[in-house]
């Protein structure tokens, strides 16, 4: 399933998740401008390798990459996935926790995804792409919203056979428990080389994404949600 939108009215307009995918975007149409030796020189030089990461941690190399690295993407389909699910799942987010705190929110959700990632991995292969900040975003909206319906692209397979309304409780916990268990299987040397999703990425920045949701909610009032139920075809 890929997911169009939530079934949730925002009271504003969500500016900071339109600007993020345009940013996204923006520097996507950019690689598609450079060769083949600019663009590796480029995820070279801006992309997150948890091998210099491990040996470097605390220095602005490795915060300036990333941060960078959350903005590259290695193909349109990494590109329309990711931004997908920020479209479906940031407004919401983004409405209940403010602008300027939601792109805090954003930020650290990257980075934490990205200290993950290096805690499991450390390979030298370039990690690019916005799956782990999106990935927090999932998780505060899994917190905030479990009983809101996201409406899905369902496909069999791999065609495209029409929409579902899924919970967010059921559909998010899946996508999180997919990504554990590939995370948990990842740790194999074998899989570790063959694997080009960065998993632990994916479940770092999903938890800090909870986490730092429930942390909001000790300071402000939870949003109304709708109760969990069943699936609606």
């Amino acid at each position: 399933m890929f997911p169009l939108h939530a079934l949730r009215k925002t009271r504003s307009t969500p500016y900071v998740t339109y600007g993020l995918i345009l940013i996204n975007v923006v520097v996507f149409l950019w690689e598609m401008t450079l060769d083949q030796r600019e663009l590796f020189q480029t995820f070279t030089q801006m992309a997150l390798i948890p091998c210099q990461v491990r040996s470097n941690f605390l220095s602005a190399d490795t915060f300036v990459n990333s941060l960078t690295s959350m903005f590259l993407h290695g193909g349109i389909v990494h590109l329309l996935g990711n931004m997908l699910f920020l479209r479906a799942f940031g407004p919401a987010v983004e409405d209940y926790l403010g602008k300027g705190r939601f792109l805090i929110f954003y930020l650290v959700a990257g980075f934490m995804a990205g200290f993950a990632h290096t805690i499991f991995n450390g390979s030298c292969i370039p990690t690019i792409g916005a799956s782990g900040a999106i990935a927090g975003v999932m998780g505060g909206f899994l917190l905030l919203y479990p009983g809101v319906k996201i409406r899905n692209v369902a496909f069999f397979l791999r065609i495209p056979v029409g929409t579902v309304n899924v919970q967010a409780f059921y559909m998010l916990l899946y996508f999180f428990v997919v990504d554990l268990f590939n995370g948990i299987l990842s740790l194999s040397a074998a899989s570790a080389e063959t694997s080009g999703v960065a998993f632990w990425a994916h479940v770092g920045g999903f938890t800090v994404g909870l986490m730092m949701a429930f942390i909001s909610m000790l300071f402000r009032p939870a949003p109304e949600v709708d109760p969990i139920g069943h699936l609606d075809f």
